[in-house]
């Protein structure tokens, strides 16, 4: 390697549940100066997906570099032990790498290491925990610095928002104590107290802007007297009374109120402005220090937030609110000509791409490819579609999706969509009834037959699907 590979520090940014769109360069309302610059000065993959998109599984596909049928996590399950033979940390610290992990790991046993030197851990509100008698404040640095700081009676649901609620309300303390503010002021002091005869490889990961929707006033005011964009509303979509289970605070689908879902776009807005603004603060730190100008930069997102399109909210659900998400690559020294690529991208590409920009192996494992030759535009031959799941009970769905299009099925119901992306990005208009697409419904429907012909789901014979199966979170060879 040459010496300017190995000094490369790596700094790995991911946020919890933000939208593909969510970007100041893509949307007409939300700001994100810093995001926008890192896209100057690197490139966007508007064409990013989470194969698998909720929490736990697409963490591990970060972590390995793994598709989800060789990770084994297709769904939501926690508590099942994370055993990879390679991780990201893992590699770049038996690569000479100080490795640090700052924030939502979400990780079995919630304190494994995987390959890091150290974590400091806030995971959010994890029901697993909760539920099974675990002292909290053990598994959550935050927590324990936050009654360090405020009081042994502080908690994380103080504000008395749910974890999953579309329900908004300010920040209530002071900002530096918001579990944003908190993960930036620990890589900054990471920044201090790291190795510096050592590059570092740092994840710095964000709970927000997944709920609570609780941003710093600040931040709120910003957006709640904006006019924001209203939420597309497919010819296919549930249409709900909004007295029925549009008003549960945690419900997954239906209408709510006007009032109620323009706070929740403000708030969800000023939390994805509010941490632009901190990951700004950390980048200006990453100058002083001298380390900016040799730092590779990726931001992601492990999933996004449907937020009340087709009147549907949360994850889980392949529509391109839940399952596509920001990627955005700045390599130092290396600025592209074009600050947009649109080749179908996924999470399992993000080891490779990093190890890759530190000029080191890829594992045999590893079923992502790096996206350094699109970034450099050297690539002519790339995957041609993105295969992604979700374990979801009656709503258990499968999708494919390529520059153009998305074909889903849902293999419970053995219900088909069609959506012409490149004429269609919000989903309005269901083409799996119109001859017109009959060719590509079909030739769809055939690769991911092919793909689910070995799957011990039993969704596939490899002729045909097969619908009703009992979906699994996690396939047996990691239970």
């Amino acid at each position: 390697m040459a010496e300017e590979s190995i000094r490369r520090n790596v700094l790995l940014i991911t946020c919890d549940q933000m939208r593909g769109d969510c970007i100041g360069y893509e949307h007409p309302v939300v700001e994100t100066p810093t995001l926008d610059f890192l896209t100057r000065e690197g490139k966007a993959f508007s064409r990013a997906y989470s194969a698998v998109p909720s929490c736990i599984a697409a963490r591990a596909g970060i972590l390995t570099g793994m598709a989800p049928q060789s990770h084994g996590r297709v769904g939501y399950r926690d508590g099942v032990p994370w055993r990879y033979p390679h991780t990201l940390p893992g590699i770049f610290a038996a690569n000479g790498y100080h490795t640090q992990g700052i924030g939502k790991m979400h990780f079995y046993p919630s304190r494994s290491l995987q390959g890091f030197h150290n974590v400091a851990l806030h995971d959010g509100y994890l029901h697993h925990g909760r539920r099974f008698g675990v002292n909290y404040e053990q598994n959550d640095d935050y927590l324990k610095w936050l009654r360090e700081k405020k009081g042994s009676d502080q908690d994380l649901l103080d504000h008395g928002l749910n974890c999953n609620s579309w329900v908004a309300r300010p920040w209530h303390l002071e900002e530096r104590y918001h579990p944003t503010n908190w993960v930036v002021s620990e890589s900054i002091d990471f920044l201090r107290r790291r190795d510096p005869d050592k590059p570092f490889f740092l994840w710095m990961s964000f709970v927000r802007p997944h709920p609570p929707f609780d941003p710093p006033q600040v931040f709120l005011d910003q957006y709640l007297d904006a006019e924001l964009p209203a939420s597309p509303m497919g010819n296919w979509a549930l249409q709900d009374d909004p007295d029925d289970c549009g008003r549960i605070p945690d419900t997954r689908k239906g209408m709510i109120e006007t009032r109620a879902l323009q706070r929740a776009k403000a708030a969800y807005f000023a939390l994805i402005t509010h941490m632009d603004h901190q990951i700004g603060r950390f980048l200006e730190q990453l100058r002083e220090t001298g380390e900016f100008g040799r730092t590779v930069v990726l931001f992601t997102s492990d999933h996004g937030e449907l937020l009340g399109d087709h009147n549907l909210f949360r994850k889980a659900l392949p529509y391109e609110g839940s399952a596509r998400v920001p990627f955005i690559l700045r390599v130092p020294g290396e600025r592209p000509s074009t600050r947009f690529d649109r080749h179908p991208v996924e999470l399992q590409d993000v080891m490779p791409t990093l190890l890759d920009s530190a000029g080191l192996d890829i594992p045999d494992t590893a079923d992502g490819r790096s996206v350094l030759p699109l970034y450099r535009q050297e690539q002519t031959h790339w995957r041609s579609v993105v295969h992604g799941e979700h374990a979801y009970g009656d709503d258990s769905n499968h999708f494919l999706v390529d520059q153009d299009r998305k074909y889903i099925w849902f293999s419970q119901s053995g219900k088909e969509q069609l959506f012409d992306l490149a004429e269609d990005p919000s989903e309005l208009c269901d083409l799996a009834e119109d001859p017109n697409y009959s060719q590509v419904l079909e030739a769809m429907r055939q690769e991911l037959i092919r793909r689910l012909a070995d799957r011990e789901e039993g969704y596939s014979d490899g002729q045909e699907l097969i619908a009703g199966r009992t979906p699994k979170p996690c396939l047996n060879h990691i239970l």
